[in-house]
């Protein structure tokens, strides 16, 4: 397939996602399709988003949904689900064309691997120069194409659209999500240790100290996850955010902060400040978006500039 190979998708299309970085992308490019061009089956966060997309369609199980199909665009999420794996396997066995879409700027290889048995698709879409360049790297001579990303730039529109002026007080989102590690920190998730880094060292980024911080949770996770961070600190500046898009979550915003979220991404094209925050044991935030200011750094520079008191 050329560039545009998105004018080449094949119909009945199969679309199999389990994450909803991939899902997100895969419904920028299939939403104007008649339904009755879709065989959807989604687990997880995609779940909710096809439901959303396409009320009227039926999910199918992974042992249909190729049934009929002239081709199977799937997404390639991490270790959380197998769905796709067993989609691009059953669509190889079947002689299906197979595209698999990648989203984020991580962990590429082991997409493809469960359990020692590694299926690629076809071919790799990726949504962004980073991404592909990322991917070639990593699959060299396999075929990568770059796609739209018609899902960020509506994201990013959106939430420009949204924004509403609030003299006074700055906004502050904080896009959470699992990191899957605690750096050799006696057990705690990483994700609340950056928090917790982000909570001691916010000052030096300049926000004024009566800021406003909507903690909002990945899709993956339970919105009660932080209930008890939020409990024990009791610092009226925290709150929960209540569950609206992404879009609204940024179109409120001054600031957009995480880890390495593709909430920071969104951040970046709505016009936002962005700032990581993963900590100085953390391994480096992975997003290669040169954009991104990072705390850690910031906090070094800081340390640096500050005076040195001699004994005396």
């Amino acid at each position: 397939m050329p560039a545009s190979a998105l004018c080449n998708l094949r119909v009945p299309l199969a679309v199999v996602a389990h994450d909803a970085g991939a899902a997100n992308l895969i419904l920028g490019w299939i939403r104007e399709l008649p339904p009755t061009h879709l065989r959807l089956c989604a687990s997880g966060p995609a779940k909710r988003l096809f439901s959303s997309a396409f009320p009227d369609l039926a999910l199918l199980p992974i042992a249909t949904v190729l049934n009929g199909a002239a081709m199977l665009l799937s997404g390639t999420s991490g270790p959380r689900s197998d769905l796709e794996h067993e989609a691009r396997k059953l669509a190889r066995a079947r002689g299906l064309p197979s595209v698999g879409v990648i989203d984020h700027w991580v962990n590429y290889a082991p997409r493809f691997t469960r359990a020692g048995e590694t299926v690629l698709p076809d071919e790799l879409w990726v949504a962004d120069a980073h991404a592909a360049a990322l991917a070639r790297r990593t699959f060299p001579g396999y075929p990568v194409f770059e796609q739209p990303n018609r899902y960020l730039e509506n994201l990013a529109e959106t939430a420009r659209a949204a924004s509403q002026p609030h003299p006074g007080r700055t906004h502050v989102v904080y896009a959470l999500e699992p990191l899957h590690s605690d750096w050799g920190q006696g057990g705690v998730a990483g994700e609340f240790q950056a928090l917790d880094y982000f909570l001691e060292h916010a000052p030096l980024l300049g926000l004024p100290a009566d800021s406003l911080i909507r903690l909002r949770p990945h899709p993956s996770e339970p919105r009660e996850k932080y209930s008890g961070w939020l409990a024990a600190r009791n610092d009226p500046r925290f709150s929960l955010d209540e569950g609206g898009t992404l879009a609204e979550a940024i179109g409120w915003a001054d600031w957009v902060v995480g880890g390495e979220s593709y909430a920071l991404v969104a951040g970046l094209a709505a016009g936002r400040h962005v700032v990581s925050t993963l900590p100085p044991w953390a391994p480096a935030c992975r997003l290669p978006h040169p954009e991104i200011r990072h705390l850690r750094e910031i906090s070094a520079e800081a340390a640096l500039a500050a005076p040195t008191l001699v004994a005396g």
